[in-house]
This record gives C-alpha cells, sequence and structure tokens, in this order.
C-alpha cells in the first residue's frame, strides 16, 4: 500500500512560530530598555547575522565581522531602541561609541546567562526562510542550557578593556 506524501503546510506554522519566539527578543529588549533597565543580573548576549538585510552599522565594524557577530548588553550601552522591526543600540568598540541596529530577523541567538535562557533561531542572510535539506522550513528552537554556549568568547566583543577599574 503505497504511503502518502505528508500534507503541505500551507499554514507555515514554522514561520509562525519564529516570529512568535523572536517576540520574546523584542518583548526582552524593551524592558531593557524602560527606564528601569535590566532587572537583577539579568544581561543579553545577541548574536545576528552581519550580512542579513537591514543591518547597519560603520563598515569599518561590520566588515571585521563579516558573518556574524555577538553583542553584550549589560553594564555599558546606550540609546537602546526596540523598534516594531528592528532594534538599534549604541556600544564602545576600540573606545569609541558605534550605533547599530539589527533586524530582530537577522538575530540567530539570544542568550541571557543570568538565567540560562537562549533562543536559537536560523536566520536567513538573504531575507528568505531558512530552508532545511528536505525542503521544510526551519523553525526556531528553545534551549534550556545548564552552560554557557560553546567558547561565545570566539564571537563576543569583550568591553571589559573598556571599563574603569
Amino acid at each position: 500500500m503505497a504511503q502518502e506524501p505528508p500534507a503541505q503546510d500551507q499554514m507555515h506554522y514554522e514561520a509562525m512560530a519564529q516570529e512568535a519566539l523572536r517576540g520574546v527578543v523584542k518583548a526582552a529588549l524593551k524592558r531593557a530598555a524602560s527606564p528601569e533597565g535590566l532587572p537583577g543580573a539579568h544581561h543579553f548576549y545577541v548574536t545576528f547575522k552581519t550580512d542579513a538585510p537591514g543591518v547597519s552599522g560603520p563598515v569599518d565594524l561590520l566588515s571585521k565581522y563579516p558573518d556574524e557577530m555577538t553583542i553584550v548588553l549589560q553594564h555599558q550601552y546606550w540609546d537602546l531602541a526596540p523598534g516594531e522591526t528592528f532594534f538599534s543600540v549604541t556600544l564602545k568598540f576600540g573606545g569609541q561609541p558605534k550605533r547599530v541596529s539589527v533586524p530582530y530577523a537577522a538575530v540567530s541567538r539570544f542568550y541571557d546567562p543570568s538565567v540560562q535562557f537562549l533562543l536559537q533561531f536560523e536566520a536567513a542572510t538573504n531575507g528568505a526562510a531558512p530552508v532545511a535539506s528536505d525542503g521544510a522550513e526551519v523553525g526556531p528552537t528553545v534551549t534550556p542550557v545548564s552552560e554557557p554556549p560553546a567558547d561565545p568568547a570566539e564571537k563576543v566583543i569583550s568591553l571589559d578593556q573598556f571599563r574603569k577599574k
């Protein structure tokens, strides 16, 4: 007996789930941008595809990270502005303040190490939904972690050298 192929997901549930989970990122950034700021020990590592459509920032900075870049929102960030489709923030790089704007669709990882909360997304660089090898759209994963992501220092820009001691 021939098996029928699985039904085509014409509702695009994976894309809807990814968009909903990106809403968690947006809500967390809105809370961080509020006058109260980040509560307790919360802080964020936000990794994004630097070549994704809509990512903007100084050319010299983005060219250092041609694929992905991780920024840390903890003690020294300014003018965090989470919008409906992207966020902007000013950080210091090499002692100089630089502003970056990142569409939520470009975010590939959001991590709050204070509570071991991690969201990972398959961020598309060409604006299309990511597709798995079997042709299905790839959705996000929510991963409870007990350890930080594998060697985050490789992609994290440390601001410690710029802090006053």
